[in-house]
């Protein structure tokens, strides 16, 4: 798995974890969080190996599922771009801004962008 795709699965969990069973959120964590091997993660469970990695799978597949279905994570990571951006132009503003008032709408501004990037 990327960096990327780790940082994708990372967002996803995130986003939807709440939508898996105990027990998958259980394993995804030890497999994707603790870095635990499915050998580690069967051993703790009791279970064989192809177990874990069938319910890992399987929360992997809800989480993707979801994301298609709901577009939540690729709009919040386009909303994040599009704020980095917003910051950067008003940044820019500033560097022009020539009377105290134009000076003021663009703090808040700025305010009111950083907050919603949280």
């Amino acid at each position: 798995m990327t960096p990327d795709d780790k940082l994708k699965m990372t967002l996803l969990y995130d986003f939807y974890g709440d939508l898996l069973t105990e027990k998958q959120r259980a394993f995804y964590n030890l497999r994707h969080n603790e870095d635990f091997s499915l050998a580690e993660i069967a051993e703790q469970a009791g279970i064989s190996r192809q177990g874990v990695h069938d319910i890992i799978t399987r929360a992997e597949n809800i989480l993707i599922e979801t994301e298609k279905k709901t577009g939540l994570v690729r709009r919040f990571t386009q909303l994040q771009k599009d704020i980095d951006a917003a910051l950067e132009l008003v940044s820019k503003l500033k560097e022009t801004a020539t009377d105290d008032t134009s000076a003021t709408l663009l703090r808040q501004l700025t305010e009111l962008l950083v907050n919603m990037k949280g």
